[in-house]
């Protein structure tokens, strides 16, 4: 059984399907609560999404180019 959690896009405000500019994390990457995962960028503003938990990537679920928005899938980390 795995322990791995979903991180999910949080609540961005007014937006929705934000572009994907950029994929900080791979498979295999180690992140720490607040290391940025992705960025986003809306009409007014680029915004990095942070991990809200410590552990490993061991999925990448989005990618350069995909619009996302609140509860959209971004990774699993264990």
């Amino acid at each position: 059984m795995s322990d791995s959690q979903d991180i999910l896009v949080p609540d961005i405000g007014d937006f929705d399907n934000v572009d994907v500019i950029e994929v900080l994390v791979t498979p295999g990457d180690v992140v720490d609560v607040e290391s940025p995962l992705i960025t986003l960028e809306s009409d007014k503003a680029t915004m990095d999404v942070p991990s809200p938990v410590a552990g490993t990537v061991t999925e990448v679920r989005i990618a350069v180019g995909d619009q996302v928005s609140q509860g959209t899938l971004v990774a699993k980390v264990e």
